[in-house]
């Protein structure tokens, strides 16, 4: 008896320093002529028009504008890429978040290319539907041609806060690049944690992948640690190539994230992405 309750105390004491993997959340495409669920009289089309503010229906079923109103590069600097003269919106992604234990709205607008941009420009919007609609924050957050959420789209990082994760990629006939973004949102602003590049190849003698996966601890205060890996993976292709195949291999590169009182901002722990990044560079 003493024994089973020596190890129902031991699994408690170690329950908060547990990973949690985290779950696919629902993004959804609403049509921005829709109301806002709880809003009669507000769309989405009310949101973007905060962001896009001549946007208007066209007859091809997209929705067309101009400038976006001003709003800062997530990573900082001028490196993002820069909106085109003129938008054709299809739709928008939104998702559902909490930050700072209340209740928000982020909605991403893939706004498209500039002719003289290799990146596009995608606009995360945070937005208060406690009232009338209000737009809180909006920063650039395209470093590719095309921008989405990933899979999960945000993450819990406490019990009245989540993270966000972004993605910008392009493919040509045999590569895949992807930059994902993790996002902070405090005091109702977008803040960069981190941008992690990987890089796919599909060639005939192998398949190469880089696929990411995110876990959480919950036991860190205010935010819990984010732990990023890396799953790197070679597969021969079996095919006959003037190539040699590689031999099959696979291995996992962390990288966690801690929330630093001091600087107030998350820090990483290790270099093992920039590495991962530098590598990848080589086999462009």
């Amino acid at each position: 008896m003493i024994s089973i309750l020596s190890r129902l105390m031991l699994a408690c004491l170690l329950l908060p320093s547990i990973w949690t993997v985290a779950r696919a959340e629902a993004v959804s495409f609403p049509e921005l002529s829709s109301t806002i669920p709880g809003h009669q009289d507000a769309t989405y089309f009310d949101l973007a028009k905060m962001i896009v503010p001549d946007l208007q229906a066209g007859d091809n079923g997209f929705y067309n504008g101009s400038a976006p109103i001003e709003m800062r590069d997530i990573l900082g600097g001028n490196d993002g890429g820069s909106a085109p003269e003129t938008i054709n919106l299809p739709n928008a992604a939104v998702l559902a978040i909490k930050a700072g234990g209340k209740e928000r709205l982020a909605m991403l607008l893939d706004l498209g290319q500039a002719q003289d941009s290799a990146e596009g420009f995608a606009v995360l919007a945070l937005y208060d539907l406690t009232g009338k609609p209000k737009l809180l924050d909006a920063v650039n957050v395209g470093t590719d041609q095309g921008t989405y959420f990933r899979d999960p789209g945000k993450l819990a990082i406490g019990p009245g806060d989540d993270a966000l994760i972004t993605m910008s990629t392009h493919f040509n006939s045999n590569q895949g690049y992807v930059g994902t973004i993790l996002i902070l949102v405090r005091n109702d602003r977008f803040e960069p944690i981190d941008q992690i590049n990987t890089f796919d190849e599909n060639v005939c003698a192998y398949k190469r992948t880089q696929d990411l996966s995110f876990q959480t601890r919950g036991s860190e205060k205010p935010y819990a640690a984010i732990r990023v890996t890396v799953t790197d993976a070679t597969k021969p292709s079996g095919e006959s190539c003037e190539e040699p195949a590689p031999k099959a291999v696979s291995h996992d590169i962390s990288v966690t994230y801690h929330w630093d009182k001091t600087g107030s901002r998350y820090v990483r722990n290790s270099d093992a992405f920039e590495k991962l990044s530098a590598e990848n560079e080589k086999r462009f």
